[in-house]
């Protein structure tokens, strides 16, 4: 499978713009997780544009690019979840769509999105938990996390279909 030169170029572009909103998520801390939001969403746009497998490679470049250039490598850790998720949200939607002998479709994705993503959390929650809250860690303190994990993911998911459909459908003709 060749890539033209079109679909190159718009990677290439894209890849820059996501890298520097990880690299500006390491400048301005007081904006970390939108910007790393913003970058993963990216991948979103990588995937609906030239199909998961490119996307894929997308994602693993711009996971090698952010660890070489990024000022705060932790950061990659979160960017490299929220590119994750978007990957399997991604692909969760395209299998859905093919497969006709599953009747409420929407469910099913919100099963699978609420799923990918507590793998993805629960075990930092419960094994690294000084990755998300650097005080002790009570069971108040971790019901609240895990509650608020979902609510932010929740935040997080409605924000990209609102980026997809709304904002990237609008602009995504000129970039052809």
């Amino acid at each position: 499978m060749l890539l033209n030169a079109k679909k190159m170029a718009f990677l290439g572009l894209l890849l820059s713009v996501d890298i520097i909103l990880v690299i500006l998520s390491g400048v301005f801390e007081f904006n970390t997780l939108f910007l790393l939001g913003a970058a993963a969403f990216c991948v979103g746009i990588a995937i609906r544009e030239v199909g998961i497998a490119l996307g894929l490679g997308f994602y693993i470049a711009s996971i090698l690019l952010g660890l070489m250039l990024a000022p705060n490598k932790l950061y990659c850790i979160t960017y490299g979840g929220m590119g994750l998720y978007i990957i399997a949200r991604e692909f969760a939607w395209e299998k859905l769509a093919s497969a006709k002998h599953i009747g409420n479709r929407n469910t099913a994705l919100w099963i699978i999105k609420y799923t990918a993503f507590n793998l993805m959390y629960l075990p930092i929650l419960l094994f690294l938990p000084k990755l998300i809250y650097q005080g002790d860690l009570s069971k108040v303190v971790l019901l609240l996390l895990l509650i608020g994990g979902q609510i932010i993911f929740y935040i997080y998911d409605r924000a990209y279909d609102y980026f997809q459909g709304s904002i990237w459908s609008r602009i995504r003709h000129k970039f052809k």
